[in-house]
């Protein structure tokens, strides 16, 4: 069993991350002030960000679910890994080593880098297999579909030999051991010991947003492969196909910046698309598209202005009808608009683009149709429309979907085309479309349209903590939102501030109970330094009913847009909260003279002395800020 890893490692692994990276890969981020950036929280199910990111300090926190740490807590909580894991992932990428205090390297137990680590190894197998004469078949198979090398490579595609044990022993050799290998879904257990799960198959490696290889894809290639058409990597502690989707590696960036994701149904597909320009496209691994896989779109694209597209493509088969309207089921979880696109032939992105070339794959996702539209000419076409009979049965199955259409300046307009479509009165139709509203409100919804059911949200959470302080409980006074932001700008920017002013800033009686205590955490760890471990500091000598409240000041945005006026402001934020200080002890000794009286006495001159000490210690603040 391996020691502790050093903490002076740790440290140093956690200065060379950029929290905000890490993130990315998950979130997209936007600017929320100077040195702040916001997303979607992926902890929990939002409309609106509430997630806040703050890089110069390596930390995170939402004020929506309360979640927040660093680098290393969130990739505990994203990844399901434990601390070490956590730790020597991002060690490996930076290309840090790691020191262990019993001088040991890695633990050799199996664990969630083992696995990722076998999964890897794998994926190098089987590209290198790709190569060799056994090959052939498969590269045929790319050929036919129009891929080459270089398209291969990209996507790592790979070929596993028609062996019962050539992966076993490449992944022995590699030093896995067999625990390992069977956890990582790369072999079957068999009344004789375990055998190679993929033998004589097409491999397509499935990867997280950082590049890891969680699974695989298998395409079956041989006439005398009895088993399925496509094979996956079973459930295992690192592939859940339920929350992994086919080309996010490689897609994310640009789903984040066009805020648009196009969803087609196969590994071909999404190197067709992406071959043809349309790099935005992903896919599910051996399941249906469901809540898990909107929520990893929303975080990535970051679905919160409703301006987005989500393209589905699907095949014209009963099979993709009913997948697309499986995803109409499922089309309120987004903000952004949801659209089908399906190819005049009936062709998936592969064939169109082998038939047609690339400027089809593209003229298809922008012949798009809303997703509405086309759920409502499905219902529509399974009834026979010459017939009263049919005619009812239509109204009633697509008169909710016009009810649920999100833009109601639309609803009008559509009530009017199904009317039409219908044969039938307009204000029938109408009717039938107001009545399907009210039923569906009547219908038990979850209770917020940003959270899941039984999800607190930041109002929930205050009430059920009770004494728990929190920035959404401070007044909104103009004492308590100057309190507030001097105490933010010493928490999130101390070494911005001069060490003289931070020194008085600490001592200056606060109004506010709560940010006084805060106030007292960050005195007890001056001098301040820049780094995460200063402000785990702060957090953990604050009371425990105060943390949250550290942690939510820690990342709140400062009312500054300018990088070059940070400094500034924060020096200035600091002087107001010391002067104000200053004006209320000058109130308090010029009231002392007024009840003293005796202008001779030595108590009315000691007073005087303290009013001329403090006017000379006001100019000197105001100088210093000049």
């Amino acid at each position: 069993m391996a020691g502790l890893i050093r903490q002076s490692d740790i440290e140093e692994v956690k200065s060379r991350i950029n929290l905000a990276d890490i993130v990315s890969d998950h979130v997209a981020l936007k600017p929320a002030g100077v040195g702040s950036l916001k997303g979607l929280c992926p902890f929990h199910d939002e409309r609106s960000p509430s997630f806040h990111v703050r890089p110069a300090l390596g930390y995170y926190h939402c004020f929506g679910c309360g979640e927040s740490g660093d680098a290393i807590t969130f990739l505990q909580r994203m990844d399901h890994v434990t601390f070490t894991e956590a730790v020597e992932r991002l060690a490996g990428s930076v290309g840090y080593q790691l020191h262990y205090e019993e001088g040991s390297e890695a633990g050799d137990g199996i664990n969630r880098a083992r696995l990722l680590r076998a999964n890897q190894a794998a994926a190098e197998f089987f590209a290198e297999q790709l190569g060799l004469p056994e090959a052939a078949i498969g590269r045929a198979f790319l050929g036919e579909r129009g891929f080459d090398a270089a398209s291969a490579q990209l996507f790592g595609v790979g070929f596993a030999p028609k062996s019962w044990d050539a992966l076993l022993k490449y992944l022995r050799s590699r030093g896995f051991t067999e625990q390992e290998i069977v956890g990582a879904g790369l072999v079957s257990q068999g009344d004789r010991g375990v055998y190679d799960r993929f033998r004589g198959r097409l491999m397509w490696p499935i990867r997280d947003t950082s590049g890891q290889v969680l699974g695989f894809g298998a395409r079956r290639l041989l006439e005398d492969d009895k088993g399925p058409k496509y094979l996956n990597t079973p459930e295992t502690a690192v592939y859940r196909k339920s929350q992994v989707l086919y080309g996010l590696d490689l897609a994310k960036r640009d789903i984040s910046r066009s805020h648009r994701v196009v969803v087609v149904e196969g590994y071909t597909d999404v190197m067709a698309c992406h071959m043809a320009g349309v790099t935005t496209a992903v896919a599910t691994c051996g399941t249906a598209f469901g809540v898990e896989h909107i929520k990893v779109i929303r975080r990535i694209m970051g679905d919160d202005t409703g301006q987005g597209e989500v393209i589905f493509t699907f095949d014209p088969d009963a099979a993709g009808q009913k997948a697309a309207l499986r995803a109409f089921s499922e089309e309120k979880r987004f903000s952004a608009q949801t659209f089908v696109a399906v190819a005049p032939e009936g062709l998936d992105p592969c064939d169109l683009r082998l038939a047609h070339g690339n400027e089809a794959v593209v003229a298809l996702m922008d012949q798009k149709k809303p997703m509405f539209e086309f759920a409502m000419r499905q219902a529509i076409n399974s009834f026979n429309l010459d017939t009263v009979e049919g005619r009812v049965g239509a109204l009633r199955a697509a008169a909710p979907i016009v009810s649920d259409i999100r833009d109601v300046s639309l609803r009008p307009g559509y009530t009017r085309e199904l009317a039409r479509m219908l044969g039938a009165d307009a204000r029938e139709v109408e009717a039938a479309v107001r009545a399907a509203g009210r039923q569906s409100r009547q219908s038990a919804a979850p209770p917020s349209a940003s959270r899941p059911e039984g999800e607190p949200g930041v109002g929930d959470r205050d009430l059920s903590a009770g004494s728990r302080a929190s920035i959404t409980t401070l007044p909104r006074d103009p004492v308590t939102r100057l309190e507030r932001d001097a105490v933010m700008a010493m928490l999130q920017y101390p070494t911005l501030i001069t060490s003289e002013l931070l020194a008085q800033g600490v001592r200056v009686s606060l109004a506010n109970a709560s940010l006084g205590v805060v106030r007292d955490a960050i005195a007890a760890h001056l001098p301040a330094e820049e780094s995460s471990a200063w402000l785990a500091d702060v957090i953990n000598d604050a009371p425990g009913p105060f943390q949250d409240l550290v942690r939510e000041l820690a990342v709140a945005p400062i009312p500054e847009r300018s990088q070059a006026g940070l400094g500034r402001y924060v020096n200035d934020v600091v002087t107001s909260l010391i002067e104000r200080d200053m004006l209320s002890f000058k109130a308090e000794l010029v009231g002392q003279l007024q009840r003293l009286g005796d202008s001779t006495g030595e108590p009315y001159r000691r007073v005087q002395r303290q009013l001329v000490e403090l006017e000379a210690a006001r100019r000197r603040l105001r100088a210093a800020q000049m």
